[in-house]
Parts: structure tokens; sequence; C-alpha cells
């Protein structure tokens, strides 16, 4: 099992390939094949060509585009011959309306060995419980207003469940840290990881470690409140 939970921006990817091309060779094939998980074209800076050009400058692959637009859904069929699953960042609602035909596939699919990458969206989904929108409780502001994504009071969504404990992204950029803080604190959810950008959090069978330039804020509620430390990579 190897999961890439990236806070966004520019996270490293050339362990993900390297753990593609074992996958890949499980197969049979000499490249892996990646696909590219991918909504919201019309708000999103980066483009799904894009996304399959840093994939392909990181390591010898083929990614392959699944975009899905606001009508449409995943099927059993978009992964056949994959040997990796990147998930872009965007909306997550958009991300796992997409996904629901396949999230127990995705998951079957990252238990049997398949390495997952997830940045921005991408990476809060793979939680058991997502945080996918909002800033404030109970009507009081707890994080940056812009982070929102059009919601006022936080939401919380069952995701994909590659991990169990919650996620949030571009943590020291958007000031999200406070938001995992406080919905850990008001019992929302019981602790998680704030990922920064340029950063990525990877979950093996060996454990956890981090990579990239920035690091990840773990909250755990205590007996007293919550307890945030840090942790960057070694």
């Amino acid at each position: 099992m190897s999961i890439y939970l990236s806070g966004g921006g520019d996270a490293p990817l050339a362990d993900f390939i390297a753990d593609a091309a074992v996958s890949s060779a499980r197969r049979g094939a000499d490249v892996p094949r990646i696909a590219v998980i991918y909504t919201g074209r019309a708000f999103r800076r980066t483009t799904p060509d894009e996304v399959a050009d840093a994939l392909s400058d990181a390591g010898p692959c083929e990614p392959v585009v699944r975009e899905y637009d606001a009508q449409q859904e995943a099927a059993l069929a978009d992964f056949v011959d994959i040997d990796a699953i990147y998930v872009s960042g965007g909306d997550p609602r958009e991300y796992l309306r997409a996904l629901q035909p396949v999230i127990g596939e995705i998951r079957r699919r990252v238990a049997e060995g398949t390495p997952f990458f997830g940045t921005s969206a991408g990476a809060l989904i793979a939680a058991d419980k997502a945080l996918v929108a909002g800033h404030s409780i109970g009507g009081v502001a707890v994080a940056p207003e812009e982070i929102g994504d059009g919601t006022a009071e936080l939401e919380i969504a069952e995701g994909i469940g590659l991990v169990d404990i919650t996620i949030d992204v571009h943590a020291a950029q958007w000031g999200t840290v406070s938001r995992l803080i406080a919905a850990t604190e008001a019992g929302l959810v019981s602790g998680g990881v704030a990922i920064d950008e340029d950063t990525a959090l990877v979950v093996t069978d060996g454990g956890l470690h981090v990579q990239g330039t920035g690091s990840i804020w773990q909250v755990m509620p205590g007996e007293h409140g919550v307890t945030v430390s840090t942790a960057a990579a070694s």
C-alpha cells in the first residue's frame, strides 16, 4: 500500500511514479498507466494536460485522463489496466459525486497495492471524514472565508476512506490549520493532519513519512483541548 496525500502546489512525484512502475510490473507492462481523475475544468487554473505532463516529467508513465463534468460519473471500466490513481484538485464535493460509483473499487485497488496520489481536493477526500467546504462552526468563523468554497458552515462528508484521519490542505498558505483545530475541538472529527503546499504525507505498510519542502500539522484531541505538532521531511 502506498498513499500520497499532497497539500497542493508542487509535491514530489518521483516515488509515486516508481511505485506505479512496481504495480505495472505485476500486470506485465513496461510502463505504468496512471488514471488522472479530474473535474471542474471551467473553474480550474490547471488543465488535465498539465497534470499529465507533470507526471510524465517525474518518470516514465502513461497518464490516462479521466475527466468528469457535472453530469458524468466514473465507471468501473475507467480503471481497466490502470496501475495507479492520481486525483487532482478542485471542489472536493464534485470529486466525491463523480467517484461515488467506484469508491469501493478504489478502496479495493489501494488495499491490493495500487498506488494512490491525491493533491488538494484529492487528498481531502481520501479520508473517512472529509472537510469538503465551509469556514465557520455554529456561525463563528474558524478560518479565512476564502477557503470555504462558497459555503459558510463547515461541511463534512463521507470520504473514500483510505485513511482514518481527517485531512486538510494548503495549510500554511490558506490558513486551514485553524479549521482542522476547530473541527477537532468541536468533536466533529477525531483529529487529523493539515498539509502544506509542496509537501506530501506518505502512508505505507511501513508507516508514515513526509516528503517535500513544507510541513504537516498534526492535530489531536487532548484531555484539556487540542494538541498541535508539526513534522517535516527528514
